[in-house]
């Protein structure tokens, strides 16, 4: 297990390249790149130059003794409209390479969720299973799995999150279970599982080592999706870690918590990431402490 940040914050502060040797100093092992703004079509990997970008962070961060470990695909996955839809299967087929380029194993691909879950639950399962199979024949033709992620919805008419495709743990396994691929495997937001009313140690238990091969670790007070750092908020980390150490879990611990550090002048934001690295090795630790 090997301790992992997403590298959304310290990019956008200091740049793609800067931001890696900051990150190496703070304490973490390998890095989970974020892939977000492709949505738009703008910037680098939306250009010419994305493959030699790619390349170049590959090479900046073996200088600096550390790798990619994981990727996130740009989201939203589907807005149900075009040209949107065409263009951002697009930007996830040239993020899922671009992160094979740079040595990444796994990138998290979002599901489609462009329909209301509640009354369409079927048909985004449906849509879900296409989408995932049309993805299989590029993880093989790049070396690179797929983790789905487990999602919310916003209801506008209650003012309040929902569930959405694989928030509920049951249908989580039979998607994956349905794939049956070795190409495609879970990623579990923690944060995600509370704000649907779910303990995220009670899902671990639920999706076992074999489906849960990555993490997505952050803090939430069960009302808003804060992304932010270990016991900042509400979640129950002891069991949590627990629960990690029961079923085995052997991914990396991949903390997507910057959001910790928005607020923070830039500054401030390298020694903010120390802290985050401690807590990450603290979380660790306890699983390894409660390993049966």
């Amino acid at each position: 297990m090997r301790l992992v940040t997403q590298t959304h914050i310290t990019a956008e502060t200091f740049g793609d390249e800067a931001c890696i040797p900051i990150l190496k100093q703070a304490g973490f092992e390998a890095l989970d790149w974020s892939f977000f703004g492709m949505e738009q079509g703008k910037g680098v990997w939306c250009s010419d130059a994305w493959r030699e970008h790619a390349l170049s962070l590959k090479e900046a961060a073996a200088r600096c003794g550390m790798g990619f470990s994981q990727a996130h695909a740009p989201f939203p996955s589907s807005r149900g409209e075009e040209p949107y839809d065409s263009d951002i299967r697009k930007w996830i087929l040239r993020s899922m390479e671009a992160a094979a380029l740079m040595g990444v194993h796994n990138i998290v691909v979002h599901p489609v969720q462009e329909l209301e879950y509640a009354t369409n639950e079927e048909k985004l399962w449906e849509e879900n299973l296409e989408f995932y199979r049309g993805l299989i024949p590029y993880c093989e033709e790049y070396g690179i799995r797929i983790c789905a992620e487990n999602m919310w919805q916003w209801d506008k008419r209650r003012n309040y999150i929902v569930d959405s495709v694989c928030a509920r743990p049951d249908e989580f396994v039979r998607l994956l279970d349905e794939l049956d691929s070795p190409w495609v495997v879970g990623c579990l937001d923690l944060g995600h599982c509370a704000l649907v009313g779910r303990e995220p140690q009670d899902v671990i238990r639920a999706m076992g080592a074999k489906r849960l091969q990555a993490l997505h670790v952050h803090d939430v007070n069960y009302v808003r999706d804060c992304h932010t750092m270990p016991f900042m908020e509400s979640l129950d980390w002891e069991a949590i870690t627990r629960a990690l150490a029961e079923i085995g879990y052997e991914g990396d611990f991949t903390l997507e918590a910057d959001e910790f550090l928005r607020g923070l002048p830039p500054e401030l934001m390298p020694e903010a990431s120390v802290l985050m690295a401690k807590t990450g090795r603290y979380l660790m630790k306890r699983i390894e402490e409660q390993r049966v």
